[in-house]
Formats: C-alpha cells, structure tokens, sequence
C-alpha cells in the first residue's frame, strides 16, 4: 500500500491572535512540507483545487510544480482537479509539463469538486454538473492517448486534428476519479476502469464498502481486470507522539473549517465530542499515534476489501508548523514502513 499527504494549502486564523499567517509564508511552509514528506519517503502527495478564502490551492499544478524542483522521488498529484470548471487542453498541458518537471512524477485526480465556487467563476452553469464532467472526462481520457485529436463536444468548441503538446514524461498519464459517495460516480469509474479514490471525511469506513463494491461490478462487468480496478483512500489524518497529542494539534483547524462550511450548508456547530467519536476505533479519522494510525489504515482496507493507496489530509493542522513536520516525519520513518509490512503493492503506474 502506498501512504501520501494530500493538502489544500489551508490558511487559518491563529486562534490566540485571530489573525493568518501571510499566504507568502503559509505556501513556504507547504513546499517545506512537501519536501520532508519527500526526505521521510512518502509514497504521494498531493494538492486540491479550491476557490476560496480559506486555501490557497486555486492552482495546483504550480504548487507541485514548486515542489518537483524540490523532490527527487515522491509522485505529485491534483487531489482533486475540478475537471467539471476546467478546460480538459489547459488541464492536460499543465500535468503533462509538470511531468517533464518532476521527470515522470506527475499524476492526475480529477472530480466534479465538492464546492461550487468554481462554476461561476469560470462562467458555468451547475446544473450541467455532471454532464460538464462526464463530456470533459471522455476529452481528458482521450487526450491522454491522442497528440492530435478530432473531438466534439456539448460544451466546448471542436478539435479538428489540432496537437496538443507538450507531451508528459510517462507513456501515459496516470489519471484517478475522486469520488465521495454518489453511486453514479462508482460506477462510472469502474466502467470505465479507472483507478478510485474515495474521499471519506465523515462516518465509518464500512458504509462505503457497498459503494467500492459497486466500482468493482462495474469494472468487471466493463470488461476489466480486476487487478486493474484499484482503490485509494483520501481521509482526515494526523500523527502525534500520543493520542491525544495528536486530537490537539488538528481539532481547532478541523473545528474551524467545519463550522465555516457548515454554516454554508446549515450544519449544527461541531464538538469536540463528534470530533473525539471521528477519532476513536469505530470513526473514519486516522489521528493518533504511529500505532494507532497504522492500525487504523490496516482496518480501512480491510473493511473496504483492500486498497492501494491512503492519503491523509493533514492542512486543517497547518498553524501547527512543527506539529506538521513531526506528524508528516513519523507517518514516512513509523506508519508508512508498519503498513507496508502488512500490505503488497498491488498495482502499477502505467496500468492507471
């Protein structure tokens, strides 16, 4: 099983002080980050695509960029891309260059985003949610494939041979679906046989097995492999010396972000309580010490009948600067090797 960091760059307020960092200083951090999870031999990290105040992560494909020039072996990918607001061309451009950075690093995760910032902004309608993605998923796919490419579509104007260039480093770009708990999107990723990463911030771990299961039929009622039908895992994550160590250092940054999408979505306040159930055996939050971590993550693929890779998002524990290293250092030398031990590899880059 690969283990890897996803970040959305997040910038909070510093509860003693009510005031951020500077986004200069927060993105110099997170390349900072990027790098020790590099040096401690993580497997992946990753950057989301957010519109909005509290990240910095409009464009992620520069951020990585940053960190290729920094990292040696460590894959870089979108987590996620907002396909749905994007151009399908400037997408796969923007990878496959930050492929030839980073010298055949890069993949790509791509999902109709979980915020809807990004429609407006780019003067889209979101009641095409998913037609916008399904018609400029079957472009990207394409595009992987294809320099010049004849294609038209609903939503955006025709290619007619056209090349598109440059060309990535790999044979193919590695391309996941992110996905949260609509079935219509398991399925669609297994009939199309493409790699899934479920992001799973809320719950147990067992509620989504029907859905992962669901990803399987599909694939290999498509026709596909089911070795080629992989699993990864985005959830809330953090590493400490301790428990509760751990608990303190990503409670007020996961109490401050919820609170303020949850008065977008009119969601009840959070508690330390709810957060405590999260964190315990029986919830979806990888948060403890090395042991209780590695236990965890063992736990999630079985429950989900195996995975390839975890990511755990870690951002909403940015102010916690050193925190931050200690938790990204003991998740590379402690939890990665524990897991790895237990777990094989099951899956390869150009199968993805």
């Amino acid at each position: 099983m690969e283990i890897g960091i996803d970040s959305f760059a997040a910038i909070f307020p510093d509860p003693a002080t009510g005031r951020p960092p500077s986004p200069t200083d927060r993105m110099a951090a997170l390349l900072d980050e990027i790098e020790i999870a590099d040096r401690v031999g993580l497997d992946v990290f990753g950057i989301g695509e957010h519109h909005r105040a509290e990240f910095l992560d409009s464009a992620p494909a520069i951020i990585l960029a940053a960190a290729a020039a920094r990292t040696s072996r460590i894959r870089l990918t979108s987590a996620v891309t907002v396909l749905s607001a994007a151009d399908p061309v400037r997408v796969f451009q923007e990878f496959a260059t930050l492929d030839l950075v980073a010298r055949g690093r890069a993949e790509i995760v791509v999902g109709r985003g979980s915020f809807g910032e990004a429609f407006p902004l780019f003067g889209l309608d979101t009641r095409a949610y998913d037609e916008l993605f399904s018609e400029k998923l079957d472009l990207l796919l394409k595009l992987r494939e294809t320099t010049n490419i004849t294609w038209e579509g609903r939503f955006r104007p025709a290619l007619t041979g056209q090349g598109v260039f440059p060309r990535p480093h790999q044979p193919r770009l590695p391309l996941w679906i992110g996905v949260g708990g609509t079935p219509q999107s398991f399925a669609r990723a297994g009939a199309l046989g493409l790699p899934l990463m479920v992001a799973i911030i809320g719950g147990d771990f067992e509620r989504f097995r029907p859905l992962v299961d669901l990803y399987r039929d599909a694939g290999v009622q498509a026709g596909h492999s089911p070795d080629k039908l992989v699993v990864g895992v985005h959830a809330m994550g953090f590493v400490g010396e301790t428990d509760a160590a751990a608990k303190d250092a990503f409670f007020p940054g996961w109490a401050h972000l919820t609170a303020t999408v949850g008065r977008e979505r009119g969601w009840s306040s959070p508690t330390r309580r709810q957060f405590e159930a999260m964190a315990g055996p029986e919830g979806a939050f990888l948060i403890g010490d090395p042991t209780t971590v590695a236990a965890k993550a063992l736990h999630a693929s079985e429950a989900l009948g195996g995975v390839s890779r975890i990511t755990f998002q870690m951002s909403t524990a940015s102010l916690e600067t050193a925190a931050m290293k200690r938790s990204i250092t003991l998740l590379g030398r402690e939890v990665a090797p524990a897991i790895r031990s237990a777990t094989s590899p099951v899956f390869a880059y150009q199968d993805l």
